[in-house]
């Protein structure tokens, strides 16, 4: 299991991803209207709606089999696999997986 990004919401993806581009030079890996995929140096950052994702913290998994046992494992839109949980004090907790 590795850290691969945050998740913060936003009111506006478009603006958004221009802030982060004028004032920490990150560089678009993808975006739409909905959420976009930052990479500001060695951390990425998803910047998404609220009524798209929750905020939330982002481990990749090197296979199905490391998600934890029995959860319902879903599919994002661009085709990773992926399981949101809450920690303790009810921080959202992803594991994802890339194909």
């Amino acid at each position: 299991m590795q850290f691969d990004h945050l998740a913060l919401n936003v009111k506006n993806i478009h603006s958004s991803v221009e802030w982060y581009r004028e004032n920490l030079n990150a560089v678009v890996e993808y975006q739409d209207e909905t959420w976009a995929m930052l990479n500001c140096g060695k951390i990425k950052i998803a910047l998404t709606l609220d009524s798209q994702h929750p905020p939330h913290i982002a481990f990749r998994v090197d296979s199905i089999s490391d998600f934890p046992e029995g959860c319902e494992i879903k599919q994002h839109r661009d085709g990773s696999w992926y399981y949101y949980d809450k920690d303790s004090s009810g921080n959202v907790i992803e594991w994802v997986k890339y194909d």
